[in-house]
């Protein structure tokens, strides 16, 4: 009896030490390098830490409340009305309002919104729309949609990024090294790290070499290099598909003929850009929307069809092309070879880089695959594209039919699904990727702090 007594409690002490070693910890600072800089580039890794939207989307896609606590609907989606959180204060202490959260709003889309009107009521956001709106709590979610502090108490305008997120920026914070602050104030929750330094600009291997010896604890792995990193034994979170590789084609100009248009889209060869740049960590696709999410993307086919390019084409003339791509590496591979493959089906086509205000024939993009709702997704991605496309009807069959009919344009040429990854050193606990690919910073936590 005695030496069971005895192995009882040396096993609750093994549990309760084991529970205080895997616990998240308070404290330290955490040390992320990107490529972007983390605010204005696609990520928003930094945005995401300093600004919440009226509603947000967990890790596993849902949505979920976040600066409304709930939302209702009237008038067939033409009107909603979400409630406030009561309590929340911006970085500067000035309090969250339905009329801040408004003037947030109409700088954000500066006229073209997915509504016609917004206004405050109370403690409540309205917004009016002269179609119906049936995804909009999900559309709000989107980095677009992030409330900041537009103005001051006294009229001014605040500085960048004043917002209600888990951290706010330090004053002495610059371009290349944003520092970041526990805002002890938060809603949500204290996160557990009492800073953030997100080094920006850096490159990929700069990323890698600072995480291997102890200078940085967590990194970018992009999805061409994910085998790389795996067999140099780093530690990798992946997330589902978070955004789609896809080939803009313009609608007017020099492709206004759809003929041209589907002529292009028959012409390049997607098994290339998996295979040889992506190192196939990205699924081929000819949909807008990943199969597991809608279950009929097999439908639509995939495989290049050069005979079928030269027969559309014909005898039609078109002058030369250019096709814009952001940013380098992956990217720009991915474009020489689109450019290439349209030279092969008798198209004069030049990959340049990409440079605003351009708006070249085609252009390569990164668009978001967000939440778990295929109707509200397939939204987000046309919306992020500039197409106001509403999808009221979320049945599988309705669903296709809109998709198939966008696509017949060839506006618009899916090519690959591609994942988000992050290395992560040793120090680093409790680090998950929100639906998005988005790192979740402000829920992890260092092994090592006090």
């Amino acid at each position: 009896m005695f030496r069971r007594c005895a192995i009882s409690v040396f096993l609750a002490l093994v549990g309760i030490c084991a529970w205080g070693r895997t616990r998240p910890h308070y404290g330290g600072t955490l040390r992320v390098e990107i490529a972007g800089d983390g605010i204005t580039s696609s990520d928003a890794t930094v945005l995401h830490l300093l600004l919440d939207g009226l509603t947000r989307f967990g890790a596993d896609g849902a949505l979920q409340p976040a600066l409304a606590t709930n939302w209702t609907a009237d008038d067939g989606s033409h009107r909603w009305e979400f409630s406030l959180r009561r309590g929340v204060q911006f970085h500067n202490g000035d309090p969250l309002t339905a009329d801040r959260v408004v003037a947030s709003l109409n700088l954000a889309c500066n006229g073209d919104c997915p509504w016609t009107q917004v206004h405050a009521v109370g403690s409540s956001v309205v917004f009016v729309g002269d179609s119906p709106m049936p995804n909009l709590p999900w559309l709000l979610a989107e980095k677009q949609f992030l409330i900041s502090l537009a103005g001051t108490a006294d009229g001014t305008a605040p500085a960048c990024c004043i917002g209600t997120g888990p951290y706010q920026l330090a004053a002495h914070s610059s371009p290349q090294l944003v520092e970041l602050s526990a805002n002890e104030g938060y809603w949500g929750g204290r996160a557990f790290a009492d800073k953030i330094e997100v080094a920006t600009g850096k490159s990929i291997r700069d990323q890698w070499l600072d995480l291997s010896l102890g200078r940085a604890d967590v990194v970018e792995v992009p999805a061409e290099d994910l085998r790389q990193a795996q067999q140099q034994r780093l530690t990798v979170v992946v997330s589902p598909a978070a955004e789609l590789l896809a080939l803009k084609i313009a609608g007017t100009g020099a492709l206004a003929n759809p003929m041209l248009r589907a002529s292009i889209a028959q012409a390049v060869d997607r098994s290339a850009l998996s295979n040889v740049i992506f190192q196939k960590q990205g699924e081929i696709t000819a949909s807008l929307l990943p199969q597991e999410l809608t279950g009929y993307a097999f439908l639509f086919p995939a495989d290049r069809d050069l005979d079928k390019a030269h027969e559309l084409r014909g005898g039609l003339a078109c002058p030369p092309l250019t096709l814009g791509y952001e940013g380098d590496g992956a990217m720009q591979l991915a474009a020489q070879r689109i450019a290439l493959n349209l030279r092969e089906a008798g198209f004069d086509v030049q990959a340049v880089a990409l440079k605003a205000p351009q708006h070249p024939d085609l252009a390569l993009r990164l668009l978001p695959l967000h939440g778990s709702d295929p109707a509200a997704a397939m939204e987000i991605l046309l919306h992020a594209e500039g197409e106001q496309a509403t999808v009221a009807d979320a049945s599988p069959a309705a669903l296709y039919r809109a998709e198939h009919d966008f696509l017949a344009r060839s506006t618009l040429l899916p090519l690959l699904d591609l994942p988000r990854a992050y290395a992560l050193g040793p120090r680093v606990r409790d680090f998950v990727l929100l639906a998005d690919g988005t790192p979740d910073l402000a829920s992890a936590s260092l092994e090592d702090a006090p």
